[in-house]
């Protein structure tokens, strides 16, 4: 901790709190008129200052409410279609030197049951979410000092080791854990990691010293700067996040824009996605059960659909924590990338009694199953489920992908790549109802396909993968 805090002397606090609030304060004052200009401005898909979503934010209008949604599932369907990405939550260690208030997994925690997974018991997981059809994980860890760098590599290369037949493979691991410095950065990069997520909770910082009273997550500039050092290790995918329910909302959505354009300033690319969590039920954390600043249904679906609007062809993550009805909802109105079939602790996949809150970091409240999802997702709103890993296994990742984006990338490729990892789930684990499902939407698809040379690649690509092939993309 004290090494942390010696080298987190150097950063710079580049969240200016005085002028975030001053955007807030001058934001509740504008009128319908400025409200509608910033609608407009979004639909052009270049996104938003921070002044002009704190100006959507503080909206108290419900019809212009309903027009902010309304541009958001346009700008959504103009650059993702009708793709949506999923993955799971692996979780490796509950272990912790933390205390954090709102976690389940904080040290002082002595009613939970600690658990780290060997790597025997690591396949065993994996072979579980593999045989479920899942290609992309998001594996998980509490912040000991006990494990570092290196060790967190060997999961992630434990984790891509393991087949399990069929098409059974994981094709991208993206991590979750604590800031590294950047030669520990660098050794998660040289075993394929994907994405490296991290989120600052929150970032008015006097909040967040209440919260992370003691442990490696007090030292609050070097949490902030933790993408910096991941770019420079050469990670130039990044994730981003909030815990809703924690601080003002405004405050917090306003900060994370300054983060990102931070981040665009000093490495030429924002996050490649951001999460935004809302605080959930945890065993041991009363924070948890009673929220200083919750959310509403209304609320929160406002800040996905405004966060769309500020960044168009940024990744936004949904989870678990939200029901699968109100899931249906925030999918129109941004979400690009969602968890299936998630469960929150280590171990949790392999055990037949696994929702138990005595070992979970946070109450899971979608709890149906892929294919569940899968199907709903198909036969109720025409979604392509996508496990495409193409564009990371091509190089096409942090500003080379963003470039590509903005020119129509994601729907020249990414969905037909989408139709392919969805035909390869159809084929080898799909319920009846959902491969039905599945096949009437990949037929639709190509039906309604205006690119003729790319169709017939895509055509070629599925016949192969009914006589067997696998992992085939454009």
């Amino acid at each position: 901790m004290n090494g942390q805090r010696e080298r987190s002397g150097e950063y710079h606090n580049f969240i200016d709190e005085a002028g975030i609030w001053a955007d807030i304060e001058r934001a509740e004052k504008c009128d319908r008129q400025e409200v509608l200009d910033v609608i407009s401005k979004a639909s052009e898909k270049k996104g938003l200052t921070p002044y002009e979503v704190a100006v959507l934010l503080k909206n108290g209008d419900q019809e212009l409410d309903e027009a902010i949604f309304e541009t958001a599932i346009g700008i959504k369907k103009a650059i993702y279609g009708n793709r949506l990405v999923l993955f799971a939550p692996l979780y490796i260690t509950n272990e912790c030197g933390n205390q954090c208030a709102y976690c389940g997994f904080k040290a002082t925690n002595g009613d939970l049951d600690r658990r780290t997974l060997s790597s025997l018991e690591i396949q065993r997981e994996v072979e579980v979410l593999e045989k479920l059809g899942h290609k992309r994980l998001l594996l998980v860890y509490g912040e000991h000092p006990k494990f570092g760098a290196d060790w967190i590599a060997r999961t992630v290369e434990d984790v891509y080791s393991i087949s399990s037949g069929k098409s059974g493979e994981i094709r991208r691991v993206n991590v979750n854990c604590a800031p590294l410095d950047v030669e520990g950065f660098k050794r998660l990069h040289e075993v394929g990691i994907g994405t490296y997520q991290c989120f600052q909770e929150t970032y008015h910082r006097e909040t967040y010293a209440k919260l992370h009273p003691a442990g490696p997550k007090a030292d609050f500039l070097w949490r902030l700067h933790a993408m910096h050092r991941a770019q420079e290790a050469g990670i130039d995918d990044v994730g981003m996040g909030v815990l809703f329910g924690i601080f003002d909302p405004a405050f917090d959505i306003l900060a994370l824009l300054h983060h990102c354009n931070q981040l665009e300033t000093d490495w030429g690319v924002g996050p490649h996605t951001i999460s935004f969590p809302r605080l959930e039920p945890a065993l041991g954390a009363d924070i948890a059960f009673n929220p200083p600043y919750p959310t509403t249904d209304h609320e929160f679906k406002k800040i996905v659909a405004i966060l769309r609007l500020a960044v168009p062809y940024t990744g936004l993550i949904l989870t678990t924590r939200e029901g699968a009805e109100f899931r249906k909802e925030l999918l129109e109105v941004g979400v690009s990338q969602l968890s299936a079939g998630s469960r929150t602790y280590p171990g949790a996949y392999h055990d037949p009694e696994y929702d138990r809150p005595e070992v979970q970091q946070f109450c899971v409240d979608d709890s149906r199953s892929l294919d569940e999802v899968i199907c709903s997702i198909v036969s109720e709103h025409g979604y392509v489920p996508s496990w495409c890993t193409a564009c990371y296994r091509l190089g096409r990742t942090g500003e080379h992908f963003m470039e590509l984006a903005k020119t129509g990338f994601i729907q020249k490729f990414c969905l037909p790549n989408g139709l392919l990892t969805f035909k390869e789930y159809l084929e080898d684990y799909a319920s009846p109802e959902t491969k039905a499902a599945g096949e009437k939407l990949i037929r639709d698809e190509l039906d309604h396909y205006s690119d003729e040379k790319r169709r017939d690649l895509l055509m070629d690509r599925l016949q192969r993968m009914e006589q067997g092939e696998r992992d085939l993309y454009l």
